[in-house]
């Protein structure tokens, strides 16, 4: 396998194939993943004079049997793009390896066992029966939804609101492996909808579109001129 490097509107220079010939050892690489099919590496140049500590940019893409990588960085110069870029890779692709290890060097446990590596997991009594936590500490539990609440304190759920511009298919999968997740969720540009990509089987990909139920819509909305009483 050849790393295969090429520019885009800007040419590539002989020293700079070179160090990323070093930079990028395939030796190590291919011992994180033996399953590399190609390594590209991409160079630009931005010409916008107000970003010149920005304005050289470096896109290593990693194909394999498995999802594709992608790392890029930019920085004032070339050289300094890549280092970045290639800090960036191999976090991942040891992130990659050591998530296909932990899966093969998993264990079968025993139900008994469950409590002690499952957190929250229910605890059988003798009869092979559920205990509440009630019976096990004293402490009430209640059920609101499909979540769990111990005791009278309130219900904490973790939130995170994202500012999301609309963005087709293409630009959704690329972000998706740009930072390496499973998934990605994203507003459709055509559709305005929110949707959500996300990895299947070797290069295959799914995509989920929800859309709003016009009929569930008009119940939940208010009557026109609003409620009177009477």
């Amino acid at each position: 396998m050849d790393i295969v490097v090429k520019g885009r509107k800007t040419e590539v220079p002989e020293r700079f194939r070179k160090h990323v010939a070093e930079k990028l050892k395939l030796e190590k690489i291919q011992k994180l993943d033996g399953k590399v099919i190609s390594l590209d590496v991409e160079v630009s140049k931005e010409p916008n004079p107000r970003q010149a500590d920005r304005c050289d940019r470096v896109e290593i893409t990693l194909r394999s049997r498995g999802p594709v990588i992608r790392a890029e960085a930019a920085a004032s110069d070339p050289y300094a793009a890549l280092d970045l870029a290639a800090e960036k890779l191999d976090a991942r692709l040891r992130k990659q390896h050591d998530k296909r290890f932990s899966r093969r060097g998993a264990r079968r446990i025993s139900a008994a066992e469950v409590p002690d590596h499952v957190p929250g997991a229910a605890t059988l009594n003798g009869n092979g029966h559920p205990v509440h936590e009630e019976d096990q500490d004293g402490v009430p539990t209640k059920k609101i939804g499909s979540l769990e609440v111990k005791g009278e304190g309130p219900l904490v759920v973790r939130e995170k609101t994202h500012v999301a511009s609309p963005m087709t298919l293409d630009q959704a999968l690329y972000e998706m492996e740009l930072v390496g997740h499973d998934f990605y969720l994203f507003v459709d540009s055509e559709t305005k909808e929110p949707s959500v990509v996300y990895r299947r089987h070797a290069y295959d990909y799914g995509v989920i579109h929800l859309s709003t139920d016009p009929m569930v819509a008009q119940a939940q909305s208010p009557a026109p001129g609003g409620i009177l009483g009477g």
